[in-house]
């Protein structure tokens, strides 16, 4: 069953793939079929296997031995051990599908962000339709907690738009209100000390190492992404871990 369940992981992320890449270039993700983006060629069945046709083929194309990016097959792992874990740690509760849903956005948002500094409003839209049939099908939160966390965390990233003056981009705006409504008020607020704490960081370290100039752009959304994933996943041991050395 672990078997199975890592290899429809697996697909779903090479399915993510073609997503990332086809999306911001405005490209249908259905048609033409998957294909070398060097020489066009389609590619077989063979080919398509996620991870492993990239160690058969040893990173190239085998039709014009063009190098095929290792972003294909870590994509494909990230996808399958960032869901493997959702399931192992929340299956059976009543929010496991609508985390790996959610979850599965924040893979293909971060990537498309990292690549083009770029949030598609299709997958907020898509995020927030799902949630809607989600709650309304089977509620896995509460409708006021919801609701709280999306337009608290909206309010509170739309300060930080404004004050930081081209600093942050809307689209993270409008992503954490996203969050707030899959993760809720309490949860949410974490995955945004996370975030920031997480990309101050990753920003200071870049810079340290001279990778990064001080006012050279980094994209935010990976770090949203992170940071609701790691309060999706413990958010509660995190809370409760930080009031018990707090005393409360």
């Amino acid at each position: 069953m672990c078997a199975i369940a890592t290899i429809l992981w697996l697909l779903v992320g090479s399915f993510f793939n073609v997503v990332i890449h086809r999306l911001p270039r405005g490209q249908s993700i259905v048609f033409p079929p998957s294909h070398c983006v060097s020489c066009g060629v389609r590619l077989s069945p063979k080919e398509l296997i996620p991870f492993f046709s990239y160690v058969w083929q040893k990173g190239r194309c085998r039709h014009c031995g063009a190098a095929i990016s290792l972003r294909y097959p870590l994509v494909e792992l990230l996808t399958a051990v960032l869901l493997s874990l959702i399931w192992y740690l929340q299956g059976g509760s009543p929010s496991t599908y609508a985390y790996l849903i959610f979850a599965s956005l924040l893979i293909v948002i971060s990537f498309i962000d990292i690549d083009h500094m770029l949030i598609p409003d299709q997958l907020l839209v898509a995020g927030v339709g799902v949630w809607l049939v989600l709650q309304l099908l089977s509620p896995f939160i509460a409708w006021s907690d919801a609701l709280a966390g999306s337009a608290l965390a909206f309010a509170l990233m739309l300060v930080i738009f404004v004050l930081s003056r081209g600093g942050m981009g809307f689209g993270d705006v409008k992503l954490v209100g996203l969050i707030g409504l899959y993760l809720g008020l309490s949860l949410t607020l974490l995955s945004l000390f996370l975030a920031f704490v997480l990309g101050a960081a990753v920003g200071l370290t870049l810079i340290l190492l001279r990778l990064k100039k001080g006012k050279s752009a980094l994209p935010f959304g990976p770090f949203l992404a992170l940071g609701a994933y790691l309060a999706m996943v413990w958010g509660g041991d995190i809370i409760r871990w930080y009031l018990q050395i707090s005393g409360f």
